[in-house]
This record gives C-alpha cells, structure tokens and sequence, in this order.
C-alpha cells in the first residue's frame, strides 16, 4: 500500500507524519504537492495539521480550494482512505468531506496540551485495533478545535456511528466532548489531535501508532475484506 501527504503552503505537520510512515513503521510515502492533479497511485492520503495558506479567513477556507482537494474528494469518492488532522480536519469540514466545523476554542485561547481521547468506534479502518473504550493519550494543538454541528446532522451521526473519538476532560468546548468524526462512508476521518506525535517510544508517548496501524492493516492484515 502506499501513502500520500498532501502539503499546502503553511503545512507543518507533514514531516512528522512522514517519519511516523516511513522510518517507524516502514511503509511505502511520498509527499503531494497542493497544486497536484492525480492521486490514483494512493490507497490513504494524510492532510496534515499546519497553518495552510496562512490559515487566512478562517483555518482550511482556502485550502479547500486548491486542485489537491479536488482530486482528495475524488479519491474519496472511490472509496479510498483519507485522514485528515488537526488543520487536516479543519480543510475536510471546509470541503464538505466531513460533517460540522471547527470554531475559536471556548477560552479563545490556543491550546497545546496532551489529552486523553476515548476511543468510541472500533469498526473503521482507522480504529480497527483498537478497542471498544480505550483510551489513549494524544497531544493537541489548536486555537480552533472546538466542534459544532447542528441538531439534525448530529443525530444523523450518532445513527450512524461517526463519532469516532471524544475527549475525556474536553479541553475546547466541542460539542459532546467530540474529538473526531467520520463520513457515512467510514473511509474519511477528521481529528484534531494529533497521533504522529504519540507514536514513538523514544518521545515518550506511542498511544497515537495504533491509528497508522490500524490503517495498514486494513489493507494488509484483511480488514479490509471482512
């Protein structure tokens, strides 16, 4: 399987996600530059956190226009995976690929911290070795992480099991402590904090590989055809 890291101007996170990719778990990655017109040879495309085109307007509006959107929705369309975060969720819910948005946290204040998560679906390719309830500590950093949805969808969501993690002490003001989300589909994910810095022992903290894990063995391990 191979990966791609999508990097817009402003982008800050790519580098890491590479390492965790490439150097930690041996996988196959390359970066994709924003103005980029084909994704076919991805079977998982990573949006980054990051400050893109200078987060100007409001984090991920502009982003959401580039040509590599364009071809991030028709990958997702094909049913390929995409995960985006932090500024990677902040440009799905700008594109429509993911439900909500993200909104000024509730103490208008940027927050860098690590945060417990709950992990509350384990049928996703993004969640499918962890286990039902775990937690796992994440670092988060953002000025614009609290999320909001209207009633309606929201219950759509719940319906259909797309909360995909919630914070244990919410730390942004999110509605229903929501961490992260999925589309219908289960194949795009948005969450604001960040696993690729939670993946490596000699940082102290690898609760955030079993999400890169779960992702490959979705495609190798045969999760992907149960």
């Amino acid at each position: 399987m191979k990966f791609g890291i999508i990097v817009f101007p402003g982008s800050n996170c790519d580098i890491d996600c590479y390492h965790v990719l490439k150097d930690i778990l041996k996988k196959d990655v390359e970066y994709v530059w924003h103005d980029t017109d084909n994704l076919d040879k991805y079977d998982c495309i990573v949006i980054p956190g990051g400050f893109s085109y200078g987060d100007y307007l409001r984090c991920g509006a502009v982003a959401q226009f580039s040509k590599a959107m364009e071809q991030v929705k028709v990958h997702a369309s094909e049913g390929k995976l995409v995960i985006g975060i932090c500024n990677g969720f902040q440009i799905l819910t700008e594109a429509g690929l993911l439900p909500g948005a993200l909104v000024r946290n509730k103490n208008l204040k940027f927050i860098c911290d690590t945060v417990s998560l709950q992990v509350e679906n384990t049928s996703t390719p993004f969640t499918n070795l962890c286990k039902e309830g775990q937690i796992i500590d994440i670092p988060i950093a953002h000025g614009e992480g609290n999320y909001v949805v209207d009633e309606d969808i929201l219950e759509n969501m719940k319906k259909n099991n797309q909360i995909i993690f919630t914070y244990k002490d919410n730390p942004n003001g999110s509605l229903l402590n929501i961490a992260g989300v999925c589309n219908e589909n289960k194949n795009v994910i948005g969450m604001m904090p960040h696993p690729e810095r939670a993946s490596e022992a000699l940082l102290g903290n690898s609760d955030g590989l079993v999400i890169f894990e779960s992702i490959i063995n979705y495609f190798e391990g045969g999760a992907k055809n149960e």
